[in-house]
This record gives structure tokens, C-alpha cells and sequence, in this order.
């Protein structure tokens, strides 16, 4: 098909692994990173990006993001990027700890 990329190769070392593991089953872990790590983990098992999406419920385009973003900067690629407007005033850790 004209137009499409192919969607990057996810392989992972074994430390990427387990933090991606412990990511993904950490009750503590914000919901949204959790869904990152399975995204990244199963695509990292060979599936495609609709196959992951459809077995995790969420939009392709969405399996798509993650797996570019952790293919460009790895695990640091999950976290969430600065936005614009007034700069936070409460960490991830602060937030972790309450949902906690």
C-alpha cells in the first residue's frame, strides 16, 4: 500500500522486559502507563498493531504511537511529554502515591 509505513520492530533486552512487566502488573502503576507497557509488550511478542488493539480494546492509531515512541526513545518514549500551558505542580510520584 502506498503511503504506509511499516511499523518498527519491537525487541526488547531482558531489563526492558521485566520493567515492562512490572509496569503492566503493578496495581500502584497509573492506568494509562499500564496500557502502554502491554501495548509495547505484545507487540514485542510479534503482533501487528490491529491484533494488539483488538485484543487490548484500545484504537490502532493509538498501538501505533506507543510502538514509535518507545522504538524512538525506549522505555523514557512511555512516559508522558511535557504539555503546554502552566507547568505542573505536582509530580508522577505525588500522583502515583495518591491513586495508590
Amino acid at each position: 500500500m502506498a503511503g504506509r509505513r511499516a511499523a518498527p520492530q519491537v525487541v526488547l533486552s531482558e531489563s526492558e522486559r521485566s520493567k515492562l512487566k512490572a509496569l503492566a502488573g503493578r496495581r500502584k502503576t497509573a492506568q494509562a502507563m499500564a496500557m502502554r507497557a502491554r501495548i509495547v509488550l505484545m507487540c514485542a511478542e510479534g503482533l501487528q498493531s490491529k491484533q494488539v488493539a483488538a485484543r487490548l480494546g484500545v484504537d490502532p492509531a493509538t498501538v501505533g504511537k506507543w510502538r514509535r515512541r518507545f522504538a524512538e526513545t525506549r522505555l523514557d518514549g512511555l512516559y508522558d511529554e511535557p504539555r503546554s500551558g502552566a507547568p505542573r505542580t505536582v509530580d508522577d510520584a505525588r500522583v502515583e502515591a495518591v491513586i495508590a
